[in-house]
């Protein structure tokens, strides 16, 4: 099947682009957020790709003043992908690797034109790669993720907000295998506790970016991990990779959310620093789509352009209600580099913990920390 993107030199294998291997779960996916230097404002979008179930979809969603709207958006591929538009909403490469716009056109009392520019060179994270029962594959990802600044203007149920100085925030674009659309209604045998402890601190200084993830087993040993610290204008060999990082998170009592975080580290010349997040408010990412009991990414919505908004308040929802679990605190971020400096700024601490996770204390599927 020839399609748009068999015109672009970028085949990997002898298939037209239409094909992407012979999992049903892969996908190619693009992930936003930012947010105003005060953290008042935050603003997440994401958009999927999934060519062997044939689906497009995306969403874009706004927190202010303790509230959360979201809009989803989902079609039929028609096999096209690179027709990144679903319905009203669209992500435009206007310099890879550097500048993205992001449109929305009025839809349900909400509309943006969002412009971003990268700071430095993005980095790429190690090779996720997750398998359950030893043989089946649950994940196998790459990524790159890139700190910058952020242009343009939000309107929100006839508010106009302005997105411009001092406005920052994170972009990341991945690829592979990962569960998407319906489950899979065969699972591993024997059966095990689902476990998955995820944090992603990309966090934004006046001349610096900071990036950090971990994935810990039920252990507390990582299986996935990495931290940088890139300049403002670095190329890919400039960036600062350090050579240890181990977050130490601090929970609200009888539940699964960081009341703050501490990232010790060291650098290649094995001098210390930290990296102190104290949470301001919380964004679900169910508002893009993370598991949404409607709108999961790569849902069959219906073939024709689909969309629908939604509501709600973050800080009255129910932790412990899975499709809750996932979120992204906007968060304060005070940096003590291995020179001594301190630089204050914002960033995202992103969460995602379930099972058992032996220094929090977890033990089972959903308890509370200590």
């Amino acid at each position: 099947m020839i399609t748009a993107g068999d015109e672009y030199p970028i085949h990997q294998t002898a298939d037209p682009i239409a094909v992407s291997g012979t999992d049903r779960n892969f996908y190619d996916r693009y992930f936003f957020n930012g947010y105003s230097a005060d953290g008042s404002v935050f603003f997440a979008a994401a958009m999927g790709i999934y060519p062997h179930l044939n689906i497009i979809d995306g969403a874009f969603s706004v927190l202010k003043d303790g509230k959360q709207s979201s809009i989803y958006f989902s079609r039929g591929l028609n096999n096209e992908r690179m027709d990144t538009h679903v319905g009203p909403f669209s992500v435009s490469v206007v310099e890879a690797l550097k500048t993205i716009r992001l449109t929305l056109a009025e839809t349900d009392g909400i509309s943006c034109d969002l412009t971003f520019s990268g700071r430095a060179f993005p980095i790429e994270e190690p090779r996720f790669t997750y398998r359950q029962g030893g043989s089946r594959t649950l994940l196998d990802v790459t990524r790159m993720t890139q700190n910058g600044h952020w242009r343009g203007e939000i309107m929100l149920d006839g508010e106009t907000i302005t997105v411009g100085e001092g406005w920052s925030g994170t972009r990341d674009r991945s690829w592979g295998v990962r569960p998407i659309g319906a489950g899979d209604g065969n699972p591993v045998i024997p059966f095990e506790i689902p476990q998955f402890y995820w944090i992603w601190t990309p966090v934004n200084f006046a001349d610096r970016s900071f990036f950090f993830h971990v994935n810990d087993d039920a252990h507390g040993h990582p299986w996935n991990t990495r931290a940088v610290m890139v300049r403002d204008g670095a190329n890919e060999s400039e960036h600062g990779h350090l050579a240890t990082a181990k977050a130490d998170v601090r929970y609200v009592s009888g539940t699964r959310r960081g009341a703050g975080c501490t990232v010790a580290f060291t650098d290649r010349d094995n001098r210390s620093g930290t990296l102190e997040l104290t949470p301001l408010s919380q964004f679900q990412m169910k508002g893009l789509g993370y598991r949404h009991p409607k709108w999961t990414h790569g849902a069959f919505i219906s073939e024709e352009p689909s969309w629908e908004r939604e509501d709600w308040q973050p800080d009255t929802l129910t932790w412990a209600d899975p499709h809750n679990l996932h979120i992204q605190a906007i968060s304060k971020a005070v940096l003590t580099a291995p020179d001594g400096s301190v630089h204050e700024g914002i960033g995202s601490f992103e969460q995602l913990f379930a099972g058992a996770h032996a220094p929090s204390g977890f033990k089972s599927i959903m308890d509370g920390a200590p």
